[in-house]
C-alpha cells in the first residue's frame, strides 16, 4: 500500500461507494471512507450552488477537515461539491478525482473518470466503458472459495441472478417480477439469487414463489453477502438492465451477461447497453443461457494507472 493517504468521498449509495473503493484500492490505498448527508438547504440544490460546501455536512456524516488527504475519489451528485471545496482548501495539494459526470467543469478537478454514455469531454477527463467497481481476479478467487459449500448441490449451469428494482428510470412492477421468474424457473439451471434494496418486499416475496419449483439459492439478506461468490461460481450471469454499476460487475467476470430490461429506461442508458452489447460484453435475456467469450473491462485498472502516473506513485 502506499505511504500516502486517501479518502473516498459519496453518500454511502453502494454503486458509488464501490467505484470509489474499487479505484482507490486499484492505486494501491486502504483509504478512508467518507460518507456525506447534507443538511438543508444544500441537499436541495445543484451542485454549482453549493457555497461553502464544507458546512453541508448533517447529522450521520463523516467530518470533512484536515488534514486532508493526497488523494480524494468521490463519486455522486452530493459528493461534488464538497470534493471541490477540499481540493480549494488544500491549495490543490490533495489530488481530485471524481467519478461520474460532476455536471460542471471538468477543470474543478484533478481528474474526472465518467462513463461513455455521461458524454463528459475534457484534457482531465477518462471515459471508461461502464461504471468502475471491486471486482478484480483475488476477490473473485478468495468469495468463491468462501461459498462453495453453499451452493455445491445447485446443478449446472449455474447462473446468478442480480436484481435491480424501481429508480428514477426504471420500473420493477409486480407483473414484471412474475415474468422474471417464471423465464428464470424454466432454465433448467442452478440459481443463485440476490435482490437489492430496491427490489421490494413484495417483489421479492413473488419471484421466491415463481422459483419455488427450481434448484434455487435466494439469499435472505444474512450474513455476508455472497454478491461477490455468486459472480465467481456461475457459469452465466442473468442481470435486470437498471445497473450501471451490476452490469459492469458482472461483465468483469468475462462470463456471459444476460440483461433483463425492465419498463423504463433513458436515452443514456440506452447508449450504456449499447455500448456494452457491441462490446461482446451482454445480450439480452430472451429465457435462454446462451454461450460466448469477450475480453472483460478492466477499466477500474486503466483509471488507477493514470493516477499512479499523475501523481508519481510507484
Amino acid at each position: 500500500m502506499s505511504t500516502k493517504t486517501c479518502w473516498t468521498l459519496s453518500d454511502g449509495n453502494p454503486g458509488n461507494e464501490n467505484a470509489c473503493l474499487g479505484l482507490a484500492e486499484a492505486v494501491g490505498f486502504a483509504p478512508e471512507v467518507k460518507r456525506i448527508r447534507p443538511r438543508a438547504p444544500w441537499k436541495w440544490l445543484p451542485p454549482a450552488l453549493w457555497l461553502n460546501a464544507l458546512r453541508a455536512p448533517g447529522p450521520g456524516s463523516d467530518r470533512l477537515v484536515p488534514p486532508w488527504p493526497d488523494l480524494l475519489i468521490a463519486c455522486g451528485r452530493l459528493s461534488v461539491a464538497p470534493s471541490v471545496a477540499i481540493r480549494r482548501a488544500a491549495a490543490k495539494a490533495c489530488f481530485t478525482v471524481q467519478l461520474l459526470d460532476p455536471r460542471m467543469p471538468a477543470e474543478r478537478f484533478d481528474l474526472v473518470a465518467a462513463p461513455r454514455h455521461d458524454r463528459v469531454s475534457g484534457d482531465n477527463v477518462i471515459a471508461t466503458l461502464g461504471a468502475l467497481h471491486r471486482v478484480t481476479p483475488e476477490r473473485l478467487a478468495a468469495a468463491a472459495a468462501r461459498f462453495a459449500a453453499s451452493v455445491e448441490h445447485l446443478p449446472h449451469p449455474r447462473v446468478a441472478v442480480l436484481i435491480g428494482g424501481s429508480s428514477k428510470r426504471h420500473r420493477l412492477t409486480p407483473e414484471t417480477a412474475v415474468a422474471l421468474g417464471d423465464s428464470l424457473e424454466t432454465l433448467g439451471a442452478g440459481l443463485m439469487v440476490t435482490a437489492s434494496r430496491r427490489t421490494g418486499e413484495a417483489n421479492e416475496q413473488l419471484l421466491r414463489a415463481r422459483l419455488e419449483g427450481a434448484a434455487t439459492v435466494f439469499w435472505d439478506g444474512a450474513g455476508d453477502n455472497p454478491y461477490f461468490g455468486y459472480l465467481a461460481l456461475a457459469d452465466a450471469i442473468v442481470v435486470t438492465g437498471d445497473s450501471v454499476a451490476m452490469i459492469s460487475e458482472a461483465c468483469a467476470t468475462g462470463k456471459p451477461v444476460h440483461v433483463y430490461d425492465l419498463p423504463g429506461g433513458s436515452a443514456k442508458f440506452e447508449r450504456f447497453h449499447r455500448e456494452m452489447r457491441d462490446a461482446g460484453c451482454t445480450r439480452p435475456f430472451r429465457g435462454v443461457i446462451e454461450t460466448w467469450t469477450y475480453r472483460p473491462p478492466d477499466e477500474t485498472a486503466r483509471v488507477a494507472a493514470e493516477i499512479r502516473r499523475r501523481m508519481a506513485i510507484p
